[in-house]
């Protein structure tokens, strides 16, 4: 299907697949078994789009995103959300000083490269937006004035899918916001015996062994070389033909938005770059649905009820709907 969508591409382009390789390999010497999350945050960050991650405790969330961002010799920062925390805990705030007598910044741990917002759902709505608009906006504004967030900035947002009580959900045009929805499952026996292992002889996964292999500019210029990947409009529109149907199926009560057509071609554009391609082709746009979408479509209460999963409907969707084919076919 690659070549009917072939379009020619610069030789000069950047080797953003071997960046990619790289990183990957650094990663995985801490995060084991969980390839395909590591490919999806990947992809999110030359995307230039923020994730929320969903999975059970102690499977190396935090870990990922120290990782990640000691490949490219960035900072990370954490933030644990609790009922009580308020939106200068974010952001940031000015303190008088007195013997200076002049009010000094304090800054947030929004001031960072990789922001880990480790269970979102359990601050207030004030709190929640305070984040969210620093992820839209790529900035912080304190006291009136504005300061600009040191690129690459990526956040990455967990929820606990276990625990409910005392959480307050995102809303979903807040939820619409994130790029993608990452779910984090169990690795496998081999790879979780490892991590056992590791843990018990002491010698647990950590950042410190992970080279740097590219720096901050080398992540911008790749995220500006994804930007730069041709979608056509055949590819374009099968985009939006998949988010439209999504809102016309009968077991969804809620379906994607423009939004999620626009989220489908940036990652698809990202999983093209990967690839090493300079054009999208609606494999891309297919691999890319179930995490550009599932967070942005909720089922009717009846089908919730059944017990059918949101991917188990979003699978349905994508194979109902007819990919494009070449001209020449």
């Amino acid at each position: 299907m690659s070549e009917d969508f072939n379009i020619p591409v610069s030789s000069s382009a950047p080797t953003a697949p071997a960046i990619v390789q790289a990183i990957r390999n650094q990663i995985g010497q801490v995060i084991l078994g969980q390839d395909e999350v590591i490919d999806q945050v990947i992809a999110a960050l030359l995307a230039g789009g923020h994730v929320l991650l969903e999975g059970k405790p102690g499977l190396g969330k935090t870990a990922l995103v120290a990782a990640l961002a000691r490949t490219f010799g960035g900072e990370s920062g954490r933030i644990q959300f609790t009922p009580d925390l308020m939106p200068s805990d974010v952001t940031g705030f000015r303190l008088f000083d007195m013997k200076s007598q002049t009010f000094q910044l304090r800054k947030g741990p929004v001031f960072t490269n990789l922001l880990l917002a480790d269970e979102i759902n359990r601050a207030p709505a004030k709190t929640q937006a305070s984040l969210l608009e620093v992820m839209q906006e790529r900035q912080v504004t304190i006291d009136g004035e504005t300061i600009r967030l040191s690129p690459p900035f990526m956040t990455l947002a967990t929820q606990n899918p276990v625990e409910h009580e005392g959480t307050y959900p995102l809303p979903e045009a807040q939820l619409d916001r994130f790029l993608m929805k990452v779910v984090i499952e169990y690795p496998d026996l081999a790879n979780e015996c490892e991590i056992v292992s590791r843990a018990a002889a002491e010698r647990p996964g950590s950042v410190s062994g992970i080279s740097v292999v590219c720096s901050p500019a080398d992540i911008v210029a790749a995220q500006e070389m994804t930007a730069s990947v041709q979608a056509v409009p055949e590819v374009v529109a099968y985009a939006v033909a998949l988010a439209r149907a999504t809102r016309d199926a009968r077991s969804v009560a809620l379906g994607a938005g423009t939004r999620g057509a626009i989220a489908l071609v940036r990652v698809a554009k990202a999983n093209a770059a990967m690839q090493g391609r300079g054009f999208v082709i609606p494999d891309d746009i297919k691999s890319v649905a179930l995490p550009v979408l599932r967070h942005r479509v909720q089922l009717t209460p009846e089908v919730a009820i059944s017990g059918q999963e949101i991917d188990e409907v979003l699978k349905g969707i994508v194979e109902s709907v007819p990919a494009p084919r070449g001209r020449n076919d």
